[in-house]
């Protein structure tokens, strides 16, 4: 089957980058694109922004290239489009809850139906057609809570849940899609599809159970259940459970806990870090105590001792320093605000939410940065009487490193959409 690309030129804030070029699940998005299609399709086309579909007579799939989907929702979608025989385009229920709570706010990649939304996926089985009937399926949502919030700290009190799929599509208009696709489409959603698994299948349950007995470990320990690669380097003193994917040449010292993660290769995890349904990319480093909860941590960042960063994404070659909290709790009831996808500030439909660090930034240590807040791209903040508790979004104009005499030794590698690189280093 081939299969089509269609190119989005949008850049998401405060990345200062296309979608299909920041990292999900550990990949940057084409190729986690690629992979989930690679038993689907064995031709691709990819066509710029604003260009027409060629003649096309074969059975193809047409996608935007800012969509985050796992193979269970392709599994899906082309098992009913290809058993109708017609050309069909994906679709949520309007009425679905984990697409209404967590793809819906901030996006503006969905067209509004009658009681449906669409999205940019089409299945044609005998080339292009001028029309494709809606094809609607259900995420298959379960509720899961994930936070506490005390009686007396706000006006809505109690367990804070997820709307966790079993089967997942969002698009990535906005940084906070971001964590809803690694954390809540993907962490999440992998521990739901294992619990289901344990209450369906005795027989896989029994292998978990023989697997740990005959480890001597306990039974979110055993290999079954965490799944280490080459050349790691694993402290016995740490404690790893799973559903936990451990890339290659990772050292892990004692003192560390891991739950639900997603750990990249070449990781250096030292002692005492704390991480909990998070995404760790390649070539990260997290010297002791420093703490993720539901947090993305792209390739070759770091986030330095006692640093405490809670649903927040991180982007690659960004340093956070020691002692930076990201707080992800509004104290005073107001709705928290984010970025969406025509880079407005409009309630993010989060109760909590941690804050979002662009590609390239130096964050110095002491920080503290309010729930839901921004840095750009190629930002410098160090303690200062302007910079110490960040209230809002920082943008690259507000970057302390134009302040000092030795600016040009911070290049600029991420501009905005249209702009130019003006420095001569």
């Amino acid at each position: 089957m081939l299969k089509i690309i269609l190119q989005d030129p949008r850049h998401v804030r405060p990345f200062n980058e296309r979608a299909r070029d920041l990292r999900v699940q550990n990949k940057p998005l084409w190729l986690h694109q690629r992979d989930v299609l690679a038993a689907y399709t064995n031709q691709e086309v990819e066509l710029p922004f604003g260009s027409e579909l060629k003649d096309i007579n074969d059975e193809c799939l047409v996608y935007r290239d800012n969509l985050y989907f796992d193979e269970a929702y392709i599994q899906t979608f082309l098992r009913q489009a290809r058993r109708s025989k017609k050309a069909c385009q994906a679709a949520f229920f309007s009425d679905d809850p984990a697409f209404r709570e967590h793809a819906l706010p901030l996006s503006n990649s969905y067209i509004e139906g009658d009681d449906i939304y669409l999205i940019e996926l089409w299945y044609y089985p005998a080339g292009i057609e001028p029309e494709a009937k809606p094809l609607p399926i259900s995420l298959q949502s379960t509720e899961v809570g994930y936070y506490h919030v005390p009686t007396y700290m706000a006006l809505e009190q109690g367990d804070l849940v997820f709307q966790v799929p079993r089967i997942s599509l969002i698009a990535i208009d906005s940084w906070v899609h971001v964590f809803i696709a690694d954390v809540v489409f993907g962490l999440f959603a992998r521990g739901a599809r294992f619990e289901d698994i344990l209450k369906e299948d005795v027989l896989y349950k029994l292998k978990i159970l023989s697997t740990a007995m005959l480890e001597g470990k306990q039974v979110l320990e055993c290999s079954k259940l965490v799944k280490i690669g080459r050349n790691c380097v694993i402290d016995p003193h740490a404690i790893i459970h799973g559903p936990t994917t451990i890339g290659d040449n990772v050292t892990i010292n004692a003192g560390v806990v891991i739950e639900n993660c997603i750990i990249g290769n070449n990781v250096n995890i030292s002692q005492g870090c704390q991480l909990m349904l998070s995404v760790v990319g390649d070539g990260a480093f997290l010297p002791f105590r420093a703490s993720l909860f539901m947090t993305t941590l792209m390739e070759n960042s770091m986030v330095a001792q006692n640093a405490c960063l809670q649903m927040c994404v991180i982007g690659r070659n960004t340093f956070i320093g020691a002692g930076t909290t990201f707080t992800d709790f509004n104290l005073v009831s107001a709705p928290l605000r984010a970025l969406d996808g025509n880079k407005q500030l409009v309630k993010s439909n989060r109760p909590v939410l941690g804050g979002c660090v662009g590609h390239n930034c130096r964050i110095g240590s002491g920080m503290i940065i309010f729930p839901a807040r921004t840095i750009e791209s190629d930002v410098v903040l160090f303690a200062s009487q302007d910079h110490r508790v960040i209230e809002h979004d920082v943008r690259y104009e507000d970057s302390a490193h134009h302040k000092l005499f030795i600016s040009n030794n911070h290049t600029r590698l991420y501009p905005r959409k249209g702009e130019r690189i003006t420095e001569s280093w």
